[in-house]
């Protein structure tokens, strides 16, 4: 396994959320995994992601936490299925009135989450040492 040093990405503006969005891409996680709480205004999932930076060939497990959330809307997840297992596609961000937005957390097979912040505050950090996987993620780019 290559040189393997934990993430801990924080992002305050659009361009650092692309960075967590391409160390996200392609983690997985259960929906129990999706916590909001909303007394707090916290958001917290955790994947296993894949780690590219590494050179492939690991998962760690990864915690993302976003603040200054205002709500959450869920859309074709099944969220009573506590063990389903959703796969990231990306994370993107919608301005809206400055700073704020939506946060679209979207998953494959169309689910996503909805996440409407006063303003981008995120957090990445890897939780667990990486493991060996032999699945690599892979997209059939097809259109069939």
């Amino acid at each position: 396994m290559a040189e393997y040093s934990p993430l801990r990405l924080l992002a305050n503006d659009a361009d650092d959320l692309q960075v967590m969005a391409t160390t996200l891409q392609d983690a997985v996680a259960k929906i129990g995994d999706v916590r909001f709480d909303a007394k707090g205004r916290l958001l917290t999932v955790v994947f296993n992601r894949f780690c590219w930076e590494a050179g492939g060939g690991s998962r760690v497990r990864s915690g993302l936490q976003l603040g200054s959330v205002l709500e959450v809307k869920a859309r074709r997840l099944r969220r009573g299925a506590k063990d389903a297992v959703i796969e990231l596609l990306t994370l993107t961000f919608e301005p809206g009135e400055a700073p704020g937005g939506v946060l679209m957390l979207s998953f494959a097979g169309g689910g996503d989450l909805r996440v409407a912040v006063e303003c981008i505050d995120a957090v990445l950090a890897d939780v667990s040492p990486p493991w060996r996987t032999r699945r690599t993620p892979g997209h059939d780019l097809s259109g069939t």
